[in-house]
């Protein structure tokens, strides 16, 4: 089987990481596997682990050049002739409808968000299959976008047991990262995930504010970094901090590549979305596996990881009283067997093989069809 998975970028987000361990995966079992996108820091990833990376603008969103690019992509595609499509985002999903009408490659989507209800986001309910991260996603898509039940397919990310493994830890970065940030004594507040409004940064700062009081160890460390052109955002999040008055209290860390030594240093992970929730929220996933609890808002994707009072605990978006209340029971409270838990209900082999499976079944449709 040859697949061929596209996406705008690879630079930073769950999206990007998650197609690069499918790609890793798909090669360690036998599958010729390319990625196209516009390039970015994970690109070459995608080579090192086997797998072919193919540098095409399917980010742009400028519909001037938008037939120029489709023709560049079904050259690519008629080249490459994969057996399988999986596009996971809006522009590339109308690009390869584009390049796709004389190919007729058989495809499957990916919807990664809550995106605007749209004919523009509609693209990615059009393929043969449409997986979904999460039971909220896949209810949102039927939802508003009338996707009958049969053609849908809930798979949570996967978590790579080897990568957010307690017992393979490097010692340097741990002592890098605690030294860079002060972390020794603390009581660590992690935030992960690039710096956009969706993710409720504000309101995690609020809440440190708030906690500081009967908390005063604690400091939160927000770790990833602010898309090209949107730095404005992280520049008012230090205001705030500065406003606030959390002086030593808080750390703006940029991206890390050692992910799973940030989570190591953490005494509870915060996903605070508070417009639009996570689809998955796969930093959620990966703390519990190093066996950081998880404070997370009531919506979304959440509600298929955390459990109240087993994995951690959830608050309403928005509300930085009730997340500064959580913030300091959690310094209280320890929490058991949360590594083996998510292990058991987020595992990467399910992932990949769940991936797979769907892939045979549209290939058999499409011969079933072709025979007819």
């Amino acid at each position: 089987m040859h697949v061929v998975q596209i996406l705008p970028a690879l630079d930073e987000g769950g999206v990007e990481r998650g197609t690069v361990e499918l790609n890793r995966e798909f090669v360690r079992r036998g599958v010729t596997s390319t990625v196209i996108s516009s390039g970015g820091r994970l690109a070459e990833a995608v080579e090192r682990a086997g797998g072919r990376h193919l540098r095409l603008d399917v980010k742009s969103k400028n519909p001037l050049t938008a037939p120029r690019r489709a023709w560049a992509l079904r050259r690519a595609l008629a080249a490459l002739a994969p057996d399988l499509v999986h596009y996971r985002s809006r522009v590339p999903g109308w690009l390869f409808a584009l390049a796709n009408r004389r190919l007729g490659l058989p495809f499957v989507t990916t919807v990664h968000g809550f995106n605007s209800v749209s004919p523009y986001s509609r693209i990615m309910t059009a393929g043969a299959r449409v997986i979904c991260p999460s039971t909220a996603v896949a209810r949102f898509v039927r939802e508003h976008y009338g996707t009958p039940e049969e053609r849908l397919r809930v798979i949570p990310r996967g978590i790579d047991p080897q990568t957010f493994d307690p017992a393979r830890l490097d010692p340097a970065a741990l002592s890098r990262f605690r030294a860079e940030f002060g972390l020794e004594g603390r009581f660590v507040v992690l935030g992960v995930g690039r710096v956009t409004p969706l993710k409720g940064y504000d309101v995690l700062l609020r809440a440190t504010a708030l906690a500081r009081a009967r908390l005063p160890t604690v400091k939160t460390v927000i770790v990833g970094g602010a898309e090209p052109g949107r730095e404005g955002t992280l520049l008012e999040l230090r205001r705030l901090a500065d406003e606030l008055g959390l002086g030593g209290h808080v750390a703006f860390a940029g991206s890390r590549g050692q992910v799973a030594e940030v989570y190591a240093c953490g005494d509870v992970l915060v996903s605070g979305n508070r417009s639009k929730p996570e689809a998955f929220g796969r930093s959620m996933a990966e703390a519990l596996a190093m066996g950081c609890p998880v404070i997370a808002t009531r919506f979304g994707g959440a509600l298929d990881i955390v459990r109240e009072g087993v994995d951690g605990w959830l608050v309403e978006p928005g509300d930085a009283a009730a997340l500064a209340d959580r913030l300091v029971e959690a310094s209280r409270t320890r929490l058991s067997g949360l590594r083996a838990g998510a292990l058991a209900r987020f595992s990467l082999d399910g992932m990949v093989e769940s991936t797979l499976a769907v892939y045979r079944e549209v290939l058999q449709g499409a011969r079933t069809s072709v025979t007819r």
